[in-house]
């Protein structure tokens, strides 16, 4: 007999609510009551969702709110609730709702979405010394009482040259295209590089159209001596074309390690170019997205959108802030927390320490998982 379809949670949701479903459950036929004093509800503590609910981005920010609801049945208490208030997508109207978060007493902003309406938000929070877990993997946002837990460029490039750097990789390169994600790549380059006392990465920031034959050769015109590890900050075609040039350049007596990005994780087309197989990146373990995907779907009936995990574990972080006593004014930094997207550790100045695994390109299939997340701030992470 098929069973009924699970309904979803409600929108606006509380622990609370569950508690009481509990109670109507134990209803029935009871002996003469007891006259007793009235339970006093114990005091509620108040979390501000800032997503955007209208415009373009409504559907990702509905989808993230059932996560963060999710994220409070599981972890929360019966005396927290959530104040989900609209962004509408723009940095006024995140500066706007965290003031509007502030007025209704929230200990805690989860969101918003963006960099700039993280931005836009970070004055008014801090202003009222109310701590935001952004969703944004900008980590250039970050800072006392602001912490971004989108899976950043940092965090992958640390990742992949510890790995390199046991295998013996001294001398880096980069090869990304010049955008955003591209110049945050060969900030973390050059800052891990120089934690490690290396010598300075050889940086290369092309035109998104540029031909893989000539970045390839100007890599090679510029490296002197030869590098041993180039970490590719493009995709699909490209990547697989830029890898393919580098031996034709010049940088193939050794061939240096290609290091990728998390992005390569989706890509089992990367497993065709043979110049790529042996490639190693770091991503989010699999193995945790996928629970949270499979409890998802069983409240919601929908599969959730990739960044319905970041609004998971910044709900479940901020839970613990408001159950802890009320001098606790942000988030335990010395407590490693369990998210969708692998373990992290948040830092007093706002940087959060993630565990990525470290994948292999295998040739023609899936890639290949070497190594499993450390937990944040051990070796390798």
């Amino acid at each position: 007999m098929p069973l009924p379809p699970r309904l979803p949670l409600p929108r606006r949701f509380s622990v609370l609510a569950l508690g009481a479903l509990v109670g109507l459950a134990a209803c029935g036929p009871q002996a003469s009551p007891v006259t007793r004093a009235p339970l006093q509800e114990p005091p509620r503590s108040r979390i501000a969702l800032l997503l955007p609910l209208s415009g373009a981005q409504a559907p990702l920010g509905a989808a993230m709110q059932q996560a963060a609801e999710l994220a409070l049945f599981e972890r929360g208490s019966r005396s927290v609730d959530f104040l989900p208030m609209d962004t509408g997508g723009t940095a006024s109207g995140a500066a706007q709702a965290a003031r509007r978060a502030a007025a209704e007493g929230a200990r805690v902003i989860v969101g918003p979405l963006t960099a700039a309406e993280t931005s836009a938000a970070s004055g008014p929070a801090r202003a009222a010394r109310i701590p935001i877990l952004a969703f944004t993997n900008d980590a250039a946002q970050a800072g006392a009482g602001v912490w971004t837990l989108g899976v950043t460029p940092a965090q992958q490039v640390r990742r992949a040259m510890g790995a390199a750097m046991a295998g013996g990789a001294q001398r880096f390169a980069l090869l990304a295209p010049d955008d955003a994600f591209g110049r945050a790549l060969a900030a973390a380059m050059r800052a891990e590089a120089a934690g490690w006392g290396l010598p300075e990465p050889v940086v290369l920031l092309h035109a998104q159209r540029a031909s893989a034959a000539s970045v390839a050769q100007e890599l090679a015109s510029r490296a002197g001596g030869g590098v041993d590890a180039v970490m590719l900050g493009s995709t699909g075609a490209q990547a697989r074309q830029i890898a393919a040039a580098l031996g034709p350049a010049g940088l193939g007596e050794p061939a240096p390690r290609i290091l990728g990005h998390a992005l390569w994780a989706q890509d089992a087309g990367l497993g065709q170019e043979p110049a790529l197989v042996g490639a190693i990146f770091a991503a989010p373990d699999p193995r945790s997205r996928a629970r949270f995907v499979s409890r998802y779907e069983g409240a919601f009936g929908e599969r959730p959108p990739r960044l319905a995990g970041v609004a998971y574990d910044a709900a479940g972080v901020a839970a613990r802030v408001v159950l802890t006593p009320r001098g606790q004014a942000g988030p335990n930094t010395g407590e490693v927390f369990d998210g969708v997207d692998g373990p992290l550790r948040l830092q007093p100045d706002g940087v959060v320490q993630r565990g990525l695994a470290l994948f292999a390109v295998e040739q023609g299939g899936e890639p290949r998982m070497l190594e499993a997340a450390p937990r944040p701030g051990a070796a390798g992470s």
